[in-house]
């Protein structure tokens, strides 16, 4: 039997998640905004972030089921499949990217060699597997503690060590786009976070607990990669860390942040290659998904992740809209028995064409929610009409 995780435990894990460096890296995208239309684009766009992970983390809470199987009750067995498939892609993506992150950024504090730091980062992140979620106890813990601590000098240092600098330049962001860019993180991590709250004591409390943690870190984040910008004229993580005067305790945010975000995103790959196939070893997969992201961080540039995330909002957020309607509307049967769900499939391939023409529609909410409520409005109207066309041909028998 599975030893149960704590909703502390679990709240430290998403705390975490969200002390990143790609979260910093973000919030500077949206300096442009200036401060208040940027903190309320951060804010609107994780209001909107929160609540799909917290229905997301309640699926897997209530189900006991990882987040790629509880995918097979909306979509059946192979379409399951498939989304992990997607979902091992993104996260070996994102494995890749944040360590390329944290490579570059420790090399401009401490100059060696980036390939050196990459090797460094990846090591580490092996031994967070290996040592496995429900033991690391007191040492994510002290992590946790130290990476607040600095975190916060972090913060007074870009917004209260001096005026901010004449004006950003204006990179024709909307707010809209802003809003997105915000809900883009958040978004990243709903097919991870049943990973986690599927083995909690408690899944409503440990569900809620990490989603609100996580959302006021990720928050957080987001405002001092913009107030950086603003206030120090500085996008670069390294010389933002430099300006703020940390240097090693500047090296030890980008190290232990990059470890305990990237610990999430290889570990749930391994999660999902599990449910490809009941052979694979979860934690090996994981660990094989950090060599190759470490390999990747090494051989290929890296510095522009928007693309990418606007590619996990189109995928994820039809997904994620079929299961909450399925789940908590519409209360369909399971579906995990079956080969594949064509009606849901087509559903979703509807939802991801619909993001990605909303990309070209500049909307004060961004593209996820928008397509979130077209999506699940779709799978409710469906669903009315085959219930329709189901009673009447029972109908018909009958006379």
């Amino acid at each position: 039997m599975n030893k149960k995780t704590s909703t502390f435990s679990n709240a430290l894990v998403w705390f975490g998640a969200g002390v990143s460096i790609a979260e910093i890296q973000t919030g500077t995208y949206i300096a442009s905004l200036g401060f208040a239309r940027g903190i309320a684009a951060i804010l609107l766009g994780h209001l909107i972030g929160a609540v799909l992970m917290y229905f997301a983390g309640m699926i897997g809470g209530k189900t006991g089921k990882s987040a790629m199987e509880t995918v097979k009750l909306s979509f059946g067995k192979n379409g399951g499949r498939f989304f992990s498939l997607l979902n091992v892609l993104q996260l070996t993506g994102w494995t890749a990217i944040m360590i390329y992150d944290g490579a570059l950024s420790a090399n401009g504090i401490f100059a060696s060699s980036s390939w050196i730091w990459a090797l460094i980062i990846g090591a580490l992140i092996i031994v967070w597997i290996l040592i496995g979620l429900t033991n690391l106890g007191k040492v994510n813990t002290v992590a946790m503690a130290v990476l607040f601590i600095l975190s916060a000098v972090l913060f007074k240092v870009v917004f209260f060590g001096g005026a901010p600098v004449q004006g950003t330049a204006d990179d024709g962001l909307t707010f809209g786009q802003a809003v997105e860019l915000s809900v883009a993180m958040p978004l990243s991590w709903l097919p991870l976070i049943s990973d986690y709250t599927r083995e909690a004591e408690k899944p409503r409390a440990a569900t809620f607990a990490s989603v609100a943690v996580y959302s006021l870190v990720s928050i957080f984040m987001y405002a001092i990669g913009m107030g950086a910008v603003i206030h120090t004229g500085e996008s670069n993580i390294a010389s933002i860390m430099l300006k703020a005067g940390l240097g090693i305790a500047g090296l030890v945010i980008i190290i232990f942040s990059t470890v305990t975000t990237t610990f999430l995103d290889a570990y749930s790959a391994g999660v999902s290659c599990a449910s490809i196939s009941k052979r694979i070893s979860e934690k090996w997969a994981a660990v094989a998904v950090t060599v190759i992201g470490t390999a990747a961080a090494i051989v290929f540039p890296m510095d522009d992740i928007t693309d990418f995330l606007y590619l996990i909002g189109s995928v994820f957020a039809p997904m994620i809209a079929v299961q909450i309607a399925d789940f908590f509307i519409l209360k369909a049967p399971s579906r995990e028995d079956h080969p594949i769900s064509i009606k849901n499939m087509i559903i979703w391939g509807i939802g991801f064409i619909i993001y990605r023409i909303l990309m070209n529609i500049d909307t004060a909410v961004g593209n996820t929610l928008p397509d979130m409520v077209i999506t699940i409005a779709i799978c409710i109207i469906t669903s009315l009409i085959l219930r329709r066309l189901t009673e009447r041909k029972g109908m018909v028998k009958r006379t």
